[in-house]
C-alpha cells in the first residue's frame, strides 16, 4: 500500500529532525531528498564539474549510485559505495547544493529517482518541492516554516554539534541566499502547496512540532481507512439478497406508515435506465429504491457513508458513493458498470437537496453517462412536504432518448436542461391514484 507524507519548507526549520522522528514513529521509510542533491553536488565537486557543463552533469546522473543505510541506529548515506554522511554537510557542498538542485537535468533525474524509491511503499520525504512537484498527490502535505533568525540559529547550532565551524553571520547569509534560490527555481521552486497544512515552528520545540504533525497524519490515516470501507465493493450473493429482501419489507412498511405514497408511471421491467429525479428530502431516494420492483443503484454523497448504519444500508442496497465537487473516476466506472449490466442507476442531477429552489445549476453527470452508455433517462418528479402522515407523490415520466447529443460535448448543458424540464413538469403533477 502506498502512503506518502511530504514535508516541505525552507532550510533550518527542523524538517530533517522531525522527519526522522516521524519515520520511526509511524514506521515510514525516510527518503532524504536533501541528501540526494548533496550527493550530486559532492560528486560534481570531486570531479571538477561546473554548473554549466550539462553533458558532464548528465553523465554523473546516469552513473551515480545513492544508498541510504542504517547502522548502529544511525542513518548513513552512501555515494557510489562510500559513506559520505559527514562530508555532505561540508561548507563546500552547503554553499553549492541550492544551485545544483536548480539545474533542470538534476531536478528531473532526482525527482524520478525519488518517485521510483517510493513506489508502493509508505514513505516520508522532506525537501522543497515534494508536495508541489515530486508528489503533488501526496496523502499528507506539510509546509514547515520558521522565522529567518530562528532558522539561522538552529543551523549554526547543528553545524557546531557536527564539528562544522561556520560563523553565524555566514550561516544567516547562506540561508538567505538559499531561500532566494529555492523560491526562484524554474523547476521545483519552494512554494506552499494549495492543500498543505502550515506548521510554524518558530516558537515550538521539536516534540511539539512532532505532536502537531502526528495528529495530521493520524487523521489522514483514519480517513483513508474509512475511504477503504466506503468504496470496497460488496458481492451481491444469496445471503445479501435475502437480508436485503427482509430489510426492504420492514422499511417499506415503516415508510407507508409514515407517508401516504402515491405513484404514477413505472419503470420498464427490463433494460438499463438512468432514473433522474428532483431532491427535496433526505428520504426521497429511499422512496425510489424501496418502491421499485427492480433493484436501483443510487448514487449517494460520500458523507452519508461515514455513519455506520447508513454505510451498512448503502452497501446492502449497493448504493454508489461519490465524492462531490470533483471528478470521481471510480464512482463513474461503477455507474457505467451498472448500466452495462442492464441495471437501474439513480441520480439527483441537482447534486444537493432543493438545488432548484436555490437556483443552482444542475450537474451534467447523468446526461453524460446516458449519452456515453447509450441508455435512456427516466425523469421522476417527487412532490410532497415529507411531514408525518402527509402524501408523497412519485411521478415517473416517459424515457428520454439523448442519443442525438452523442459526440456533442458542448451540448451537455442542453441535454441536462431537457431532462430537468421534464422533472419540473412531473413535480407539479399530483397522482390521482
Amino acid at each position: 500500500m502506498s502512503f506518502i507524507v511530504a514535508i516541505d519548507g525552507p532550510a533550518g526549520t527542523g524538517k530533517g529532525t522531525v522527519t526522522k522522528i516521524l519515520a520511526k514513529k509511524f514506521k515510514l521509510i525516510n527518503i532524504d531528498t536533501g541528501a540526494m542533491y548533496r550527493c550530486v553536488t559532492l560528486d560534481m565537486i570531486r570531479k571538477g564539474v561546473k554548473l554549466d557543463e550539462t553533458d558532464k552533469i548528465i553523465d554523473i546522473l546516469e552513473n551515480i549510485k545513492i544508498e541510504f543505510k542504517k547502522e548502529n541506529d544511525k542513518d548513513l548515506v552512501f555515494l557510489n559505495g562510500e559513506n559520505v554522511t559527514e562530508k555532505l554537510r561540508s561548507k563546500e557542498v552547503t554553499n553549492l547544493v541550492s544551485q545544483v538542485s536548480g539545474v533542470k537535468e538534476v531536478r528531473l533525474s532526482m525527482a524520478g529517482l525519488q518517485r521510483k524509491m517510493a513506489e508502493g511503499k509508505e514513505v516520508i520525504m522532506e525537501g522543497r518541492d515534494i508536495g508541489t512537484y515530486v508528489f503533488p498527490g501526496a496523502d499528507v502535505k506539510i509546509y514547515l516554516d520558521a522565522d529567518l533568525d530562528e532558522r539561522a540559529k538552529r543551523r549554526f547550532k547543528q553545524n557546531r554539534e557536527q564539528g562544522i565551524n561556520i560563523p553565524y553571520v555566514e550561516v544567516l547569509e547562506n540561508i538567505k541566499m538559499r531561500d532566494e534560490n529555492d523560491k526562484s527555481k524554474e523547476i521545483g521552486a519552494l512554494k506552499l502547496a494549495r492543500d498543505a497544512e502550515v506548521v510554524d515552528s518558530t516558537s515550538m520545540s521539536i516534540s511539539q512540532v512532532v505532536r502537531e504533525i502526528s495528529a495530521i497524519i493520524d487523521k489522514k490515516k483514519k480517513e483513508i481507512k474509512l475511504q477503504a470501507k466506503i468504496y470496497k465493493p460488496r458481492k451481491d450473493n444469496a445471503w445479501k439478497r435475502f437480508v436485503r429482501c427482509i430489510v426492504r419489507a420492514v422499511l417499506v412498511t415503516a415508510y407507508r406508515i409514515a407517508y401516504h405514497v402515491k405513484i404514477t408511471g413505472n419503470v420498464p421491467r427490463e433494460g438499463a435506465y438512468i432514473l433522474c429525479c428532483n431532491h427535496i428530502n433526505y428520504l426521497d431516494a429511499a422512496a425510489i429504491v424501496l418502491f421499485n420492483k427492480r433493484k436501483v443503484n443510487f448514487v449517494a454523497k460520500e458523507d452519508l457513508f461515514t455513519h455506520d448504519i447508513l454505510m451498512w444500508l448503502g452497501h446492502l442496497f449497493d448504493a454508489i458513493p461519490i465524492k462531490r465537487d470533483m471528478q470521481d473516476i471510480e464512482a463513474m466506472k461503477r455507474c457505467l458498470k451498472v448500466l452495462k449490466n442492464g441495471g437501474l442507476l439513480g441520480i439527483f442531477p441537482e447534486g444537493t437537496r432543493k438545488g432548484m429552489e436555490k437556483n443552482m445549476k444542475a450537474k451534467n453527470g447523468a446526461a453524460y453517462m446516458a449519452i456515453k452508455s447509450g441508455v435512456k433517462v427516466i425523469p421522476i418528479g417527487i412532490h410532497g412536504t415529507f411531514k408525518p402522515f402527509s402524501k408523497v407523490y412519485l411521478n415517473y415520466g416517459e424515457p428520454i432518448d439523448l442519443s442525438d447529443y452523442k459526440n456533442q460535448k458542448d451540448k451537455l448543458d442542453e441535454a441536462t436542461e431537457l431532462v430537468m424540464n421534464q422533472i419540473k413538469e412531473l413535480m407539479e403533477k399530483e397522482s390521482t391514484n
